[in-house]
């Protein structure tokens, strides 16, 4: 991208470095995740960190923050350069009130956590993990105290993720969608539906290398460009992203339940096609790639469940998995269909179907919100979680591997980071409302697999844009709306009570 605005121009190339460590970075944890072996741990720690204090110098240059200062307070700048004024001033707010010392203290926590966590989760003890939650808890206690907030401490790790979030936003949010999704499940229960009905399908062993051509498969008839795009697998599915035009996912294969890799991968896939739809223009400067992670995740949200669980798509990709998945040759469509939607209440969130998923994020939220009001310490945290568990959907965990060990974004440092799942299945039910008026062949797209209106849909009033307006803007620009959980309850009674 080159500016009419010399200033902006001289913004754009001091920026150059501080784009390329972010991608020497994004490679280092995509490898963390999928190659590196065991042993590298300290060494990847002490890179990591470095690489991240390298670019903390170069972010609060005083040259550089001379050259931003002066950006802002110039007229008639148009929308893209507002915005990488917005994401950069961001930025170095939020990085000139971190001492060194605390950046590079985060780094190490996050990777010696990571490694504690993998091998607490292995043995189902809280324990082992506890003392390096606390330092991590410890570490964004000072962060948000530094950063400084309004009301509430938790408000400055809340906007890390999804600018200008606040509790108040989320509280309102879950006081609204957490009894309806309560009522909803009780009556799909009660009434014994056939979506409650569990499928033997979910019981058989599959082929692990014949699901990961059929994982393939899926990618292709979705339209995805390997040449720009590639898939792995890991324990924990994620989306790196190195460049508009090296986007990397991963999958995972347990060897049952066939399509919890499925659907992995077209979550994965969602993200990534956020990434490689952005106007290429945006190449190398702040503002390419998703504007917030809510955002993120509602075009993983999108393609996943509202597409990826409809019938239209099932009746598309059964041929394909009925070649691949040999126990599902005389499978019907329909069972298919209940089976990838089966609705159970259970320990595990990224298996949880859509009507659950969002009381397993109200848990998770509720511990966030009361851990950084000091309400609840480090070491009460296992049975809070399973108590709520309990009360908002009848399930007790037996261990903690499948309560509070089971996520890794705490061992990352990633509070603030699980409510935007939330937003992203809000804001995806938005989506589809708003296509499906604008696209009268939606659904007969889908069942033949033309997504190019789909996709165009979607690059057109979200993906091109990348980061250039807050995600609180880009709803209101693009599709007149604000996080409102009205159209996701909507959506779920429609599908789940008329079937």
């Amino acid at each position: 991208m080159r500016c009419e605005n010399p200033v902006m121009n001289q913004i754009l190339d001091a920026y150059k470095p501080m784009w390329s460590l972010k991608h020497a970075v994004s490679l280092m944890s995509w490898d963390f995740e999928t190659f590196m072996p065991r042993e590298g741990t300290e060494g990847r720690g002490v890179a990591d960190s470095q690489l991240h204090m390298l670019h903390k110098d170069l972010l609060l240059n005083s040259e550089f923050i001379g050259l931003v200062d002066s950006a802002k307070k110039q007229e008639n700048l148009g929308d893209l350069e507002m915005g990488i004024i917005r994401v950069i001033d961001r930025e170095i707010t939020k990085q000139v009130k971190l001492p060194r010392e605390l950046t590079e203290a985060e780094s190490l926590v996050r990777i010696r956590g990571n490694m504690a966590w993998r091998e607490a989760r292995a043995k189902s003890d809280f324990k082992m993990y506890e003392p390096h939650l606390k330092k991590m808890i410890e570490i964004k206690k000072e962060i948000a105290a530094r950063w400084g907030y309004e009301n509430h401490p938790y408000n400055a790790l809340l906007d890390t993720f999804e600018e200008q979030l606040t509790v108040d936003d989320l509280d309102k949010i879950f006081s609204v969608l957490t009894p309806r999704i309560q009522k909803l499940l009780k009556k799909l229960v009660d009434s014994k539906s056939q979506f409650c009905k569990e499928s033997n399908l979910a019981k058989l062993e599959y082929d692990i290398q014949k699901v990961d051509e059929l994982n393939h498969d899926i990618l292709n008839l979705l339209q995805y460009d390997m040449r720009r795009f590639r898939m792995d697998t890991s324990t924990h599915p994620f989306t790196e992203t190195m460049g508009l035009d090296d986007v990397r996912i991963t999958t995972r294969y347990e060897g049952v339940d066939f399509k919890k890799s499925i659907f992995s991968t077209i979550h994965e896939a969602g993200h990534a096609l956020y990434n490689l739809q952005c106007d290429k223009s945006l190449s190398f400067t702040p503002i390419e790639g998703g504007t917030s992670l809510g955002l993120h995740e509602s075009q993983s949200r999108f393609w996943e469940n509202i597409v990826g669980r409809s019938l239209p798509f099932v009746q598309l990709i059964s041929p394909l998995i009925r070649k691949k998945v040999n126990f599902a040759n005389q499978t019907t469509d329909d069972e298919l269909y209940f089976y990838f939607n089966n609705v159970r209440a259970d320990y595990i969130r990224v298996d949880a179907d859509e009507v659950t998923y969002n009381l397993h994020i109200a848990i998770r939220y509720e511990i966030e919100k009361r851990i950084f009001e000091d309400s609840l310490s480090v070491s009460e945290i296992p049975e809070f979680w399973n108590d709520r568990m309990e009360q908002l959907l009848g399930v007790r965990p037996p261990k903690d591997s499948l309560g509070v060990l089971q996520d890794t974004h705490w061992s990352s440092g990633l509070f603030g980071y699980f409510p935007t799942y939330t937003l992203g299945n809000l804001v995806s039910a938005i989506i589809v409302s708003k296509m499906q008026k604008d696209l009268e062949n939606y659904n007969e797209d889908i069942k033949t697999g033309n997504f190019n209106s789909i996709r165009e849909w979607l690059r057109s009033k979200i993906h091109q844009y990348g980061s250039t307006y807050a995600p609180k803007v880009l709803l209101n620009n693009s599709l007149n709306e604000g996080y409102n959980p009205d159209y996701f309850i909507t959506y779920l009674e429609n599908k789940y009570q008329t079937h």
